[in-house]
Parts: C-alpha cells; sequence; structure tokens
C-alpha cells in the first residue's frame, strides 16, 4: 500500500478555524479520526463533512456504537487505514 496523496493534518497544521473541531474530537473520543484530518486542509467541506457524519451517527434506530464497528469492519474490508 502506498501513503496517503493528502497526507492527514495534525492539530498544529490546521487552520486556526478547524482547531476548535480537532480539539472537540481529542476531548471526546481522545483521537481525530483521519478522514477529519485530511478533509480539514478544505475548512469549509470539514464543517460540511462533520455535519453529515453526526446526522448518520446521532440519528436513526441503529446504535451509535454498531455503526462505527461497522465503519471499522468495512474499512478493514477495503484495505483503508482506519
Amino acid at each position: 500500500m502506498t501513503g496517503p496523496r493528502l497526507p492527514p493534518l495534525t492539530p498544529e497544521e490546521a487552520a486556526p478555524e478547524v482547531r476548535p473541531i480537532f480539539d472537540t474530537y481529542l476531548r471526546e473520543r481522545g483521537n481525530i479520526p483521519n478522514m477529519f484530518r485530511t478533509v480539514a486542509v478544505r475548512p469549509k467541506h470539514l464543517q460540511t463533512m462533520i455535519a453529515h457524519f453526526r446526522t448518520v451517527m446521532n440519528e436513526g434506530t441503529v446504535p451509535p456504537l454498531l455503526k462505527e464497528l461497522l465503519w471499522v469492519r468495512i474499512s478493514h474490508l477495503n484495505g483503508c487505514r482506519y
């Protein structure tokens, strides 16, 4: 497998408007998902993506933990670095 075309940003590399988002994830989860760190090169896209992510994870009848497990499994099957 090759490395990512766009390397995920660290909190220090992120734009000022992205840092509060990263801080929230660090506080709530203890990490910042790589997909968010990568999309953070475009702060507006990241904000839209997180709004979508929260809707998918927090609404509906499937528990959020099961959704997370499914995402991890699908990522693994696709050879993604999750």
